[in-house]
Parts: structure tokens; C-alpha cells; sequence
């Protein structure tokens, strides 16, 4: 092709390639608004079924409450109604803010709050008739099914605010499958331009594919600085949440020795000053006498709870008894507080003193979640070294739970993992519902430190 034809056409060249810059600009910034608004939106929808699952799910939490209630006669099941109803109005709370602008949704909303008034009040009534003592007629009351009624309704007109929802869903995957379409036809519309003028400078092909190639080169050599940085700053993480693990025990430890050095010393003061006034008043004023008597309790009481408060910041047995009897006296204590028994098979082991800490607060968590979840009628504690490795288990027959589901808020979980990892060690978590949990924790030994024990 002549020179002079190249020339006459690279002013059109240049025009197609600013009209299809342009062009694509605007394509880009419409789908990209579109799509911001529309992930909004599927944000906004999600955010709503969920606010109405928990809404039936504070219904029936509450009914199962109430019947929990009527058939046991104890009070702690009015625990979970208490919770349901502040999660149920929580939940009412966020729809009608969600639901404000849209009538259609706002008027099934203002019927499932009917429905759930009147349902709540006839829990109310029936709890009320047991507190009062009125107990067959609370039990015929609730057994009328008129409870029942109300809250089939409820799911009914749940499920169709969850259709609303659904249809929502529907015509935003629709909207999804459009700006495609739009962004795929604004893509093939540069393409093809773009093919054009390929053709039209094909001399300036080879350059182009050198300067392609210095791209593509220079593109990989800042994704490996990115990949590296990457993993600088993760190291970087790591290294600072060790850190405020440290500095958290440490804090920990500090307040233990203040409160064991202060605190212990102004209360021992009192229960000095107290003797002394007891024995100066002798049998003169026994009402004087009384009251000192239960003073020294007092005191005596508030020492024991320094105490506890202190081993619960930082375990002074882990210092001078050793990681062995610790878990004992740990053991011991949980046992005492829960009424669980727990069989211990602890052997002393060789760790470093921040192994130690982290296999004592690995049983304190474990040993509190049993006695919030487990339901457990054992526990078993074993530790033993093995193959240059020392095993933790913690083991109970409770309830169990499936291990697929655990919540994402689950921290003293995490935190535990975290803290056995940090010292090069492993965490196992097996459980299953109706089987216990055992939970199984590996450090590597230390063998250049004396054993703990």
C-alpha cells in the first residue's frame, strides 16, 4: 500500500481510535455505576432475608422458650424467650427501616407485625399464667392451637416477603446478565476496531511487540515485587500479632502482680485491723462484735476472689509448680465449679515456658466452652510426649457439634489456633453431634529445658 495512502488514512485511524477510547470510557464507567448500584441492591436483599430469618427463627426461639417453660416449670428457659424477644424486635427494627419506601413490601410487613404481636402475646399470657401458679390453664391455653394458627401465619406471610425478596433477586440477576451483554458488546466493539487498526500499522507490528513483550516483562517482574511484598507484610502481621499476644500477657501479668502486691497488702492490712478491734472489744459489745465478725467474712471472701482473679490473669502455679500440676489444680478447679468430673493422664513433658502457657490456656478455653455448650457428664485431660512432639488433648461426651458450622465469630477458637501455631505446633478439632469433642493440640519438645512438671 502506498506510503502516501497510510498517511491519508492515519488521521481516520487516530479518530476511530479516540472515538472507541471514548466510547469504552463510557461503557466502563456505566457498567461500573450499574454494577455498584446492583451490588448494592444484592447486598440490601441479602441483608433483608436474613433480618427475616431471624425474625421466624426469634418466633419459634421464643415459642420454644415458652413451651421449654410450661413443660419444666424452670426459670432459666426464660432466658432464650427474653433473648428472642429483643432479637425479634432488633429484627422488626432494621425491615421497617428497609422496608419504608416500598408499599408492597411495608404492607405485608405491617401484617407479619400483627401477627406477631398477637403471638407474642399469647406466649406472654401463657408465661404469665405459670408465674401465677395457673398452670393446667396455661398448658389447655397453649395446647388450643390457637398459637398454632398464628403462626402458621406468620411463616406464610414470611415466606411471601421472602418472594418479594426473591422476584427482587430475580430482576437484579437479570440486570447482571444485561450490563454482560452491554460490557461484552462495548469489548467486541474495540476489538474490532482495534483489529482495524492492526491492519492499517502493520509496519509498526514488530515494534508493537516489542514494546507488548517489555510490558508483559516488566508486568511479571512487579507481580513477583507484589507477591513478595505480599508475604513481607504477612510475615510482618504474624510477627505484631505475636507480639500483642506477648504484650497482652504480659499486661496480664502485671495486673496479677499488682493486684497480688497491692491490693493484697491494703486487704491483709484490713483483716489485721480487724483482728486487733476484735480483740480489743472482746465480749463488751456483742452487736460490735456481730458486725466485725462478718467484716473478717467480708474480707476473707474479697482475698479469695484476688485470688482467683489473679490465677485467672496469670497463673502463678504455672511458675512455681510446673505445667503438670497446674492443669491439676486447673482441673480441679472446673471440676468444682462446673460438677464435671474429669479424669486427668497428665505426664510431665518438656516445653518452653511459652509452650507451657499456651497448652494451660488451650485446656482454660477448652474447659470453658464445655461448660457453656458441651453438656458433659466427663471430661478427660491427657499430655504426653511422643516422637519429639508433646500431645494436648482435651475430650468430653457432650453434645458435640458439627465442625463444618462453626461461626465466624467463633474467636476463642481461632484465637487458640493463632497461639499454637505462633509456637510451630498444630490444632485438631473433632467433633460431631451426639459424640463429644476432643480437641488435640501438638507442640514440638524442647529438649535442652528441664521437664515440667
Amino acid at each position: 500500500m502506498p506510503l502516501s495512502k497510510i498517511k491519508t488514512r492515519m488521521p481516520l485511524a487516530i479518530l476511530l481510535l479516540l472515538v472507541a477510547s471514548l466510547t469504552m470510557v463510557f461503557i466502563t464507567e456505566d457498567s461500573n455505576r450499574r454494577a455498584t448500584n446492583l451490588m448494592q441492591r444484592l447486598g440490601d436483599i441479602a441483608t433483608n432475608r436474613l433480618h427475616l430469618y431471624d425474625l421466624i427463627k426469634g418466633v419459634l426461639d421464643a415459642e420454644s422458650g415458652q413451651r421449654g417453660y410450661l413443660l419444666s416449670g424452670r426459670e432459666e428457659y426464660l432466658a432464650p424467650y427474653s433473648v428472642a424477644l429483643k432479637n425479634i424486635e432488633v429484627a422488626f427494627a432494621q425491615l421497617d427501616a428497609a422496608y419504608s419506601s416500598e408499599p408492597a413490601s411495608k404492607v405485608l410487613l405491617t401484617k407479619l407485625h400483627a401477627l406477631t404481636a398477637t403471638k407474642l402475646s399469647e406466649l406472654a399470657i401463657t408465661v404469665q399464667m405459670l408465674k401465677d401458679g395457673k398452670y393446667q390453664t396455661g398448658k389447655d391455653f397453649t395446647l388450643s392451637g390457637i398459637g398454632q394458627e398464628y403462626m402458621e401465619a406468620i411463616r406464610a406471610t414470611g415466606a411471601e416477603l421472602l418472594a418479594v425478596e426473591t422476584q427482587r433477586l430475580q430482576t437484579s440477576q437479570r440486570e447482571v446478565s444485561d450490563i454482560l451483554v452491554y460490557s461484552r458488546v462495548g469489548v467486541a466493539l474495540l476489538t474490532a476496531l482495534s483489529l482495524f487498526l492492526v491492519l492499517l500499522n502493520m509496519r509498526e507490528n514488530l515494534a508493537f511487540k516489542a514494546v507488548q513483550e517489555k510490558h508483559r516483562v516488566a508486568m511479571q517482574a512487579e507481580q513477583e515485587n507484589l507477591q513478595s511484598e505480599v508475604m513481607r507484610r504477612t510475615a510482618q502481621l504474624v510477627e505484631l500479632n505475636n507480639h500483642l499476644q506477648t504484650v497482652r500477657e504480659d499486661e496480664r501479668h502485671r495486673i496479677a502482680r499488682d493486684l497480688h502486691d497491692e491490693l493484697g497488702a491494703l486487704l491483709t492490712a484490713a483483716k489485721l485491723d480487724v483482728a486487733r478491734i476484735k480483740s480489743r472489744l472482746g465480749t463488751t459489745a456483742p452487736e460490735a462484735l456481730e458486725r466485725i465478725n462478718h467484716l473478717a467474712t467480708t474480707l476473707n471472701a474479697g482475698i479469695a476472689m484476688k485470688r482467683r482473679i489473679i490465677e485467672d490473669l496469670w497463673p502463678s502455679s504455672l511458675a512455681n509448680l510446673g505445667l503438670v500440676a497446674s492443669l491439676k489444680i486447673l482441673a480441679g478447679e472446673f471440676s468444682k465449679t462446673a460438677g464435671i468430673p474429669v479424669h486427668c493422664a497428665l505426664q510431665p513433658v518438656q516445653l518452653t515456658p511459652n509452650a507451657q502457657l499456651v497448652v494451660y490456656r488451650l485446656v482454660q478455653e477448652a474447659t470453658t466452652n464445655i461448660a457453656k455448650y458441651a453438656k458433659a457428664d466427663n471430661v478427660w485431660l491427657e499430655l504426653a510426649a511422643l516422637n519429639g512432639r508433646v500431645e494436648m488433648t482435651v475430650r468430653d461426651d457432650g453434645a458435640g457439634f458439627d465442625t463444618r458450622q462453626i461461626a465466624s465469630k467463633a474467636h476463642g477458637l481461632l484465637g487458640m489456633r493463632f497461639r499454637v501455631e505462633a509456637e510451630l505446633g498444630s490444632l485438631e478439632l473433632i467433633s460431631k453431634p451426639g459424640e463429644g469433642t476432643l480437641v488435640r493440640a501438638q507442640l514440638p519438645e524442647s529438649l535442652s529445658l528441664p521437664q515440667s512438671g
